[in-house]
């Protein structure tokens, strides 16, 4: 089944979850490929969708949530699953003792759940790399708060172990699906 992984990102960590779904599904028996959303203009190609983004501050970036608004009937007609990586650190709960994956889900997702009917979703852990331009006002206005040092720790967050069996998830789901 031709599986397109597409995704918006910022520093690249988004790139690199995107990148290890397309490969998982690929050795699973699927021809999946990881794109930016902003490189797909057609969506015809694909039997399924694995669309995911990076969230700051509780959203998504602007450029998925476009893509999926723009392309919801395609995707709506299709298996489609949603990533966000986004909550960075070790802590797996947040100040309320609820589970961070759960507290970051982005907000967009209320209105795109929904208008695509997805299979699945998940909220993967993130990186966060101080060294790296900021990029937009917001990030650029966090970075210089004096309590970022305490609430953006630095580091790569990533459950590579999750994100693979999330994908496996996938590909068995997609193994039951008629082309």
């Amino acid at each position: 089944m031709n599986v397109l992984v597409t995704y918006a990102t910022r520093h690249g960590a988004t790139a690199g979850i995107a990148s290890r779904i397309a490969d998982s599904l690929t050795a699973a028996g699927h021809d999946a490929r990881a794109v930016p959303v902003e490189d797909v203009t057609d969506i015809d190609g694909y039997q399924a969708v694995v669309l995911g983004s990076a969230a700051y501050m509780f959203h998504w970036l602007k450029p998925a949530v476009r893509f999926a608004r723009h392309h919801h009937a395609g995707l709506a007609a299709r298996p489609v699953w949603l990533f966000s990586s986004g909550p960075i650190g070790t802590d797996q709960v947040d100040a309320q003792g609820q589970d961070v994956r759960i507290s970051t889900r982005p907000k967009e997702w209320d209105e795109l759940v929904p208008l695509i009917r997805p299979r699945g979703e998940a909220v993967f852990f993130g990186a966060y790399d101080p060294t790296a331009p900021a990029i937009g006002l917001g990030e650029t206005l966090m970075r210089r708060m004096p309590a970022a040092a305490k609430t953006l720790p630095a580091g790569d967050f990533r459950d590579w172990d999750a994100i693979e069996s999330w994908a496996a998830e996938i590909a068995t789901a997609l193994a039951g699906t008629v082309a």
